[in-house]
């Protein structure tokens, strides 16, 4: 009985492995992926963006890391790009970017919509 029952679990297991094996290599290869994102730097200081334009590669996603070097909360904040974030004062956000079409997407800091704004464009490789 016991061949019987090892006879009709190793095949159980052979399918089993297969997809467990096949998700591992999509989570590495996601995973090397992720890595591969470039990251821009956005500095908030004295209540404005710099650099105050930035370019990035269309059809890529990326990564903007924002450090808010002034004392006081800010928001980077952008309808065109369809993201709210919180920086405290002192404090550093990293904010994952989908891929972008070519084109020009205005960002801001909501606390000082006046003054600390700027402007991100998705340029076409060539």
């Amino acid at each position: 009985m016991s061949d019987k029952i090892a006879s009709l679990t190793k095949p159980l297991t052979t399918n089993v492995k297969l997809p467990i094996l096949f998700g591992a290599i999509l989570i590495c290869a996601t995973m090397s992926s992720a890595r591969a994102e470039e990251t821009y730097k956005l500095t908030l200081k004295d209540r404005r963006f710099t650099p105050n334009e930035l370019s990035v590669p269309a059809n890529e996603r990326f990564v903007i890391e924002v450090e808010n070097l002034d004392a006081t909360p800010a928001e980077f904040e952008s309808s065109d790009l369809r993201v709210e974030k919180f920086v405290v004062g002192g404090g550093k956000i990293v904010v994952r970017m989908r891929a972008l079409k070519p084109g020009s997407y205005k960002f801001f800091d909501e606390y000082n919509p006046d003054t600390a704004t700027g402007t991100l464009i998705a340029v076409a490789p060539k």
